[in-house]
């Protein structure tokens, strides 16, 4: 490892020690929300994707979500919705926009969300697109509802993306203070109530030509949901590193008697190791379809939800009380079934 890497990690670990660490128990039970976390994060340099390539910058920030996920998934995945506002950003073409956000974004200065939950649904064909898009001088009028978008706050931006008309849909993104925009926290899920989520209702929301990723939003989508899926993988990843290293540290329990269940450490390492070593395969090709990272993001879940249950049986009734870190992994790994693209998502485009 070179000093510039050994560099990073000191600093990430210092970062997690110092912003994460002591609010883990507040972000589950009372919806603490972390935002100066990833602040911070953006302050040391770590989300910048200056004299990066892509594979590099994404590689890099793939590891900042799989060292978050590990302590905590709720962050980890506001972390995850702030790099796939950034992707949008990075990605388009509208310079008008990059100057305006980028720096800012990647500095940690503008937190932000993501808002494609509804239009990934759209484009797989299981749901209608909630956003509707008027063509006005200067820009657009948007209204609607989506019902649920993570990592927001007043001074947050997020992206979204509306019909214009039966085949044309456009994508931009919005400040949270943006007038016509209301926003209704929403804090009664089973875990993640610390990822400041809200449900987001758009009544003529105008958005300038500059807020304006793509008019062709069906396109951009393709370019974008290879990074939009691969920086979800380590969120299950660090959660499995975390469940196996909980079952480790009982493994004397009663003595000896979690050698006799089926699912030990090493099944669930060895699954691990296979996953991040597809990961490394694809990295290292030019092209890859995003359906081979889809299938990783799908045995990832799989993989996730094998060790959080392998962690609750290891742990026993020490697992079973409401705060501990076992049975808050039991409910973050649920969620990660259920992040678009969900577990059905993925099985219905890869099997169906």
């Amino acid at each position: 490892m070179d000093s510039g890497v050994l560099k990073k990690t000191s600093i990430l670990e210092k970062i997690i020690n110092e912003e994460l660490k002591p609010y883990v128990k507040k972000i589950d039970v009372e919806a603490f929300y972390a935002e100066n976390y990833i602040r911070k994060l953006g302050e040391a340099g770590l989300l910048s994707s200056v004299n990066k390539t892509e594979k590099e910058y994404l590689s890099d920030e793939m590891y900042l979500v799989e060292e978050t996920a590990k302590l905590c998934m709720t962050t980890a995945f506001c972390l995850w919705c702030h790099l796939a506002a950034m992707t949008y950003v990075r990605k388009a073409k509208n310079e008008q926009l990059k100057s305006k956000l980028l720096s800012s974004l990647e500095k940690g200065e503008i937190l932000a969300g993501t808002g494609l939950s509804n239009p990934m649904k759209f484009y797989a064909g299981l749901e209608n697109l909630h956003l509707s898009a008027k063509r006005v001088k200067d820009g657009y009028l948007i209204s609607g509802v989506l019902p649920s978008v993570s990592n927001l706050g007043k001074e947050h931006w997020f992206g979204f993306i509306a019909g214009v008309n039966e085949h044309q849909q456009m994508m931009g993104v919005v400040p949270c203070n943006v007038e016509g925009l209301k926003l209704k926290e929403k804090i009664d899920y089973l875990g993640i109530n610390g990822s400041a989520t809200y449900a987001c209702s758009f009544k003529d929301v105008f958005v300038p030509d500059e807020w304006v990723i793509t008019e062709n939003a069906a396109t951009f989508v393709e370019e974008i949901r290879p990074a939009f899926i691969s920086y979800q993988i380590p969120l299950g990843l660090g959660v499995t590193q975390a469940s196996i290293e909980s079952i480790e540290k009982v493994c004397q329990k009663q003595n000896g008697c979690n050698q006799f269940l089926k699912k030990q450490p090493q099944d669930l390492r060895n699954g691990l190791v296979e996953i991040k070593e597809q990961i490394q395969s694809l990295n290292q090709r030019e092209n890859v379809h995003w359906k081979e990272i889809a299938a990783i993001r799908l045995k990832t879940a799989y993989l996730t939800l094998e060790a959080v249950q392998a962690s609750m049986l290891h742990n026993g009734s020490a697992g079973y009380l409401k705060d501990c870190a076992p049975s808050r992994r039991l409910r973050e790994a649920f969620f990660f079934a259920n992040l678009t693209p969900t577990v059905k998502h993925l099985e219905k485009v890869l099997n169906g």
